[in-house]
């Protein structure tokens, strides 16, 4: 026995060491509903006051379990209820709840906060509208702000109105920001079946049906599958392969369970969700797009890669449920193609192209995410990459994202470089076929057949 659990730290230690297994991030969830307040002063005086009395030990708890437990806690982020419930009761000027956000991210030094969101999957309430059309200033204006907006759902189709008006506002982020390499866009994602308790940015915020305050985790680790499958045998059948991947995941989960309830005791905050999602960064060995290598691709993008994820993003699931007590998010295999040292790569090489992204996320656990295309793509152009994407979500009932950056100024095969985890990569070609007519009709598609569950 002990000369098993000898070995076990052994093994996490080289996890850690040499193969970039962290905990991505700890997320704190807060409602705001209770800052609510028909004054905008006072409902962002009330907002301030509430994220810096629950989070006022958050990037200390993630240092402390660091340092005590040697496990590297990334980020340290928060999420709040969508704006736009509370920009319903206030009226004003919705920047104005992205600068009071800012200035608790920068006191309590933490990397992000989401939830500058509206959900109008089913049409615009009060403030949904003035709030998504304030998305670009308020991205301009602040560096640690993450904006979503989610445009459709299983149940309630796809709201094309919202389509149209969130590809003009990803156009009009990277423009405002065009001198950072059109950043604003890279902080800003559209959503379709959008989770309630996702601790991944930029999609993140806290859902109604939420506790008023909870502590999420989000663990990480392709690092760790990529070297598995680089020690296994060339000639393993795939039902083997998945079974590696099932047991590594279930060791990457545990450490995300022992986290999520060391923070939950040291903040006296309930644990919320553990996501299971393998979630690279540009570092060398981080990558999904490599783990899909190591099962037999030359290179990400060749034929077989959406067959590899999608067993991929199953294995995880199964490996990871069993080792956590309660999973939410996301969970599964994110692609984010500027974030991904593989699938810069691959994108430079040519293997991989805009459409069979858009296969792959069919498979993966979310959608299009951190995609760059020339900086001349018109806003009809990306609504309709937007509603592609949703359509694959709702009649899948998976969450799908769109997280796409006009880099203004540059064109095909030009070089950008957001910093962080936010990465680089070359633009990419997109098919600039018109599609104004489509875009253009506005209205709804109707919910599937799947929505008919009760």
């Amino acid at each position: 026995m002990n000369d098993i659990r000898v070995n076990e730290i052994l093994e996490t230690i080289e996890m850690i060491d040499k193969e970039c297994l962290d905990i991505r991030t700890i997320t704190m969830g807060i409602s705001l509903l209770d800052c609510a307040d028909s004054d905008i002063r006072k409902s962002c005086q009330k907002i301030e006051n509430k994220i810096m009395r629950l989070a006022k030990d958050l990037v200390k708890t993630g240092e402390d379990i660091s340092l005590t437990y040697g496990i590297p806690v990334i980020n340290k982020r928060i999420s709040v209820t969508p704006i736009s419930m509370l920009l319903a009761v206030s009226g004003g000027d919705p920047v104005e709840y992205a600068l009071t956000l800012e200035r608790c991210a920068i006191n309590l030094g933490i990397d992000f906060i989401g939830g500058y969101s509206a959900l109008v999957q089913k049409g615009f309430s009060a403030g949904d509208r003035a709030l998504i059309e304030s998305i670009p200033e308020a991205l301009a204006r602040t560096e640690h702000i993450c904006a979503s907006v989610n445009i459709g759902s299983t149940k309630a189709g796809i709201n094309l109105d919202a389509v149209k008006l969130m590809g003009e506002i990803v156009k009009k982020a990277a423009t405002i920001t065009k001198e950072r390499d059109s950043l604003g866009a890279a902080k800003l994602v559209v959503l379709c079946n959008a989770p309630e308790d996702n601790p991944f940015m930029a999609g993140a915020f806290h859902g109604v049906g939420e506790p008023d305050v909870e502590i999420h985790v989000g663990v990480s680790g392709p690092g760790v599958v990529r070297a598995v499958l680089a020690k296994a045998d060339k000639n393993l059948p795939m039902n083997e392969i998945a079974e590696l991947v099932k047991k590594t995941a279930f060791k990457i989960t545990r450490m995300g369970q022992l986290v999520i309830k060391v923070a939950s005791e040291r903040l006296n905050v309930p644990a919320g969700i553990i996501d299971l999602s393998l979630a690279p960064t540009p570092a060398r060995g981080d990558s999904v797009a490599e783990i899909l290598e190591e099962m037999g691709l030359a290179s990400c993008g060749a034929y077989g890669t959406t067959a590899c994820l999608a067993m991929l993003n199953d294995a995880v699931k199964k490996g990871g449920v069993m080792a956590a007590q309660s999973v939410g998010g996301l969970s599964g295999s994110f692609i984010p193609v500027s974030e991904d040292a593989g699938m810069i790569r691959a994108t430079r090489n040519k293997t991989l192209g805009l459409e069979k992204l858009e296969a792959m996320t069919a498979v993966c656990s979310v959608g299009l995410d951190m995609v760059i295309v020339p900086g001349d793509t018109s806003a009809n152009i990306i609504a309709g990459v937007i509603a592609d994407e949703a359509a694959i979500g709702m009649v899948n009932s998976k969450t799908t994202a769109v997280r796409i950056i006009p880099a203004i100024g540059k064109k095909e095969g030009d070089h950008v470089n957001f910093g962080g985890l936010l990465g680089k990569g070359d633009v990419m070609g997109i098919n600039m076929t018109s599609n104004d007519i489509f875009v253009n009709r506005g209205g709804r598609i109707p919910s599937p057949l799947q929505a008919l569950k009760n």
